[in-house]
């Protein structure tokens, strides 16, 4: 919105990065599917089925946990990195599902031989460890962490390594003799570790898919095709930069992309980081910024605020301004989009958290712990509202004054340029042009 208008340089790069700047569940999904229009290559780099992009294709709802959303662009090139951990189970169901709707994903699909593998072991795990947990995480139950505990722990079990049936299943099995120690540790039943045949159940399947993703990206930009890396989560349950322990098990923010796509820091251009024009996380962690019940209640079912993958309810709460601005430096964002603006239509007044205050101190930066955010006092400034639809706006002068303000100190708060603002849950529901 710089000089009155929207700011579209960062999604015009080569190679641009699409990351979430809250607690996940921003609209990446949307965002993703609007500017993979323009791209020929979209990559996942982080994150399993854990994630859930929603994305409306006409009057028809996809949910995506692990293909990326530009698969729904005829003829786009769809790839998994190897920073993904890929539960292949449901990523084939999905390819199945996709193709049975009529969205074709036949040669369109590839997944990085340097990607790890969640098995149902993994699973038995995740469940296990957090009904043996006095303080819960709130973990899906996808198995995400102990892929990546065993990743990290030399345990894991790639991609590569199942295109040798033999070796592939050696792996497997230590991986299960190893799971059935722990869970005798956590002090649960030893057989939900599984066995080889049922990790093995769609092995079969991986040469179809596998490829090196790396050496794919490097290649499109080389020949002046535009790449769109896609995150999952958000920044805010980054391992290193989230509210830890209530995080994921990965690196969500865009310094991930490289290493997760397998391309070099240099090929990246430009960074669209998501927010929602509110602020929401599921699972347990603190959300200084939570509304009342009544109000948590109302905006919840406004938005539709429940999980695309668990379908748990989202605590909901005004704009953090203090999590916008320290994703936006964590991150090196270069645009923000901004989602979900028409859920407010309604409300008389919005405020927006403009920082926190701790212990009497003002301006404190954005805490290391999770149990300091969760003694915050957010710093609010009230805005009035619109109190008109804005769902069928697409330009930023079909927008009320009011909610063109709101805009603009969202924009002041981060101190990152809007490319994008989201009216609505279709395709066609986004302002790009002033």
């Amino acid at each position: 919105m710089t000089d009155g208008g929207l700011n579209t340089a960062a999604l015009r790069g080569s190679c641009t990065v699409v990351v979430g700047c809250q607690w996940g569940d921003e609209g990446k999904g949307k965002v993703v599917d609007v500017l993979a229009g323009g791209a020929h290559v979209i990559a996942r780099y982080q994150g399993g089925a854990n994630a859930g992009h929603t994305v409306l294709l006409g009057d028809r709802q996809f949910i995506l946990h692990q293909v990326p959303s530009g698969i729904l662009h005829p003829g786009k090139r769809c790839l998994l990195g190897n920073g993904v951990v890929v539960d292949l189970v449901q990523f084939f169901g999905e390819i199945d599902r996709l193709a049975e709707r009529g969205v074709d994903p036949r040669g369109r699909v590839g997944l990085s031989t340097r990607a790890h593998v969640v098995f149902p072991y993994h699973m038995a795990l995740d469940h296990a460890a957090e009904e043996a947990a006095r303080r819960k995480i709130g973990t899906t139950g996808r198995g995400i962490g102990p892929a990546y505990e065993a990743k990290t722990g030399r345990r894991g079990v790639r991609v590569a390594d199942l295109l040798d049936r033999r070796r592939g299943a050696e792996r497997i099995a230590r991986g299960i003799e190893w799971a059935r120690r722990r869970l005798r540790d956590l002090g649960a039943d030893e057989a939900r570790a599984g066995t080889v045949e049922e990790a093995m159940a769609v092995a079969g399947r991986v040469p179809e898919v596998a490829t090196d993703v790396g050496r794919e990206i490097a290649r499109a930009l080389a020949a002046g095709k535009r790449v769109l890396l896609e995150g999952a989560q958000g920044t805010a349950l980054d391992v290193d930069h989230g509210t830890y322990p209530y995080v994921t098990s990965s690196n969500t923010t865009a310094g991930a992309a490289a290493v997760g796509a397998g391309i070099g820091p240099t090929a990246i251009d430009s960074v669209v980081g998501v927010v929602k024009a509110y602020t929401t996380r599921v699972g347990n962690g603190p959300l200084p910024t939570a509304f009342d019940e009544a109000m948590d209640e109302r905006v919840r079912e406004l938005g539709g605020e429940f999980g695309a993958t668990t379908g748990r309810p989202r605590r909901c709460g005004w704009f953090d301004a203090a999590v916008g601005a320290y994703a936006a430096r964590v991150n090196g964002l270069t645009g923000i989009a901004v989602t979900k603006l028409d859920v407010l239509d309604t409300l008389p007044e919005i405020r927006i958290a403009t920082g926190y205050r701790l212990r009497g101190e003002a301006d404190i930066p954005f805490p290391a712990t999770a149990w300091e955010l969760d003694a915050v006092e957010p710093v609010y400034e009230t805005l009035p509202g619109w109190q008109a639809p804005t769902t069928e706006a697409r330009r930023l002068s079909d927008l009320p004054r009011n909610a063109r303000a709101y805009l603009h100190r969202i924009e002041e708060l981060v101190g990152t340029p809007i490319a994008m603002v989201s009216v609505g849950a279709r395709r066609s529901q986004v302002i790009t042009e002033p």
